[in-house]
């Protein structure tokens, strides 16, 4: 591109409050320059002009940031370790009302994996998920609940013909688990966190952060859990400094508060 990069950030910031300072640059930029391109915009001054006249590129821009790859129990043995050695832990501390928020949860498949997986040790009745999610296209996504047969590949199979029904090709999730989730739109840089979660999961998000970014949202995660809650990360990311964070190394990928 043949203007300054440095503009465009604080420009995007001052439209979306999205701090790309925040990102690695290199990986953000050759996917905004990608954008750029696809539509023959020559400089990012035209294109912060194109994302304030349209309404259709503005929502494509953030719906590009913001990374959607989801399924339902990614990581099958991850999702074991949850079902069977965290939820029992929590619920004989803290009961069968557990609070828990599923943050950048995308298209809706890992609060509605939560669920079913929650209801097999409680009541559907006393399950209730906060998920939360950046790009307001995704959440609608998530709303609707219809997902391909590759989303589904993790689910086990009574969970799948309980809960879903085929339409087409594709899948539609139960309204008896739709209704356990409430969907809001929230930044992980600058919305004020979720207080007193017994269970936080943010998993394959951080990853396309800054180490200092990283740090803040593990900072506040461990604010926001109750002590003796549990964060659960992807499979892909680690913390290093947990200890220095308040954080108890529980299993892998999984971290108590201290």
């Amino acid at each position: 591109m043949a203007d300054n990069y440095e503009t465009f950030k604080t420009d995007v910031y001052k439209l979306t409050k999205i701090d790309l300072n925040s990102y690695k640059e290199k990986q953000m930029k050759r996917r905004i320059d990608s954008l750029i391109s696809k539509h023959k915009i020559k400089t990012y001054s035209d294109y912060v002009k194109s994302l304030k006249d349209s309404k259709e590129l503005f929502e494509e821009f953030i719906n590009f940031l913001t990374i959607n790859v989801s399924e339902f129990y990614r990581n099958p043995e991850q999702w074991q370790i949850l079902e069977k050695q965290v939820f029992p832990a929590l619920i004989e501390k803290f009961g069968k009302n557990l609070k828990i928020w599923s943050a950048a949860c995308s298209t809706g498949d890992e609060p509605y994996s939560l669920v079913m997986c929650l209801s097999k040790l409680v009541p559907l009745n006393n399950i209730n998920i906060i998920a939360t999610d950046i790009d307001k296209q995704v959440i609608a996504k998530a709303k609707v609940g219809l997902y391909s047969e590759k989303s589904l590949v993790g689910v086990p199979s009574d969970l799948k013909n309980k809960y879903f029904t085929k339409i087409g090709s594709s899948y539609q999730i139960s309204e008896d688990i739709k209704r356990r989730v409430q969907f809001k739109e929230h930044n992980l840089l600058k919305d004020s966190y979720i207080s007193g979660c017994h269970l936080i999961l943010c998993r394959n998000v951080v990853i396309y952060f800054t180490e200092e970014a990283k740090e803040v949202i593990y900072k506040k995660f461990n604010e926001s859990l109750v002590k003796d809650g549990f964060l659960f990360i992807g499979s892909t990311e680690q913390i290093m400094n947990y200890k220095e964070l308040n954080y108890i190394r529980y299993k892998s990928f999984f971290f108590q508060k201290g």
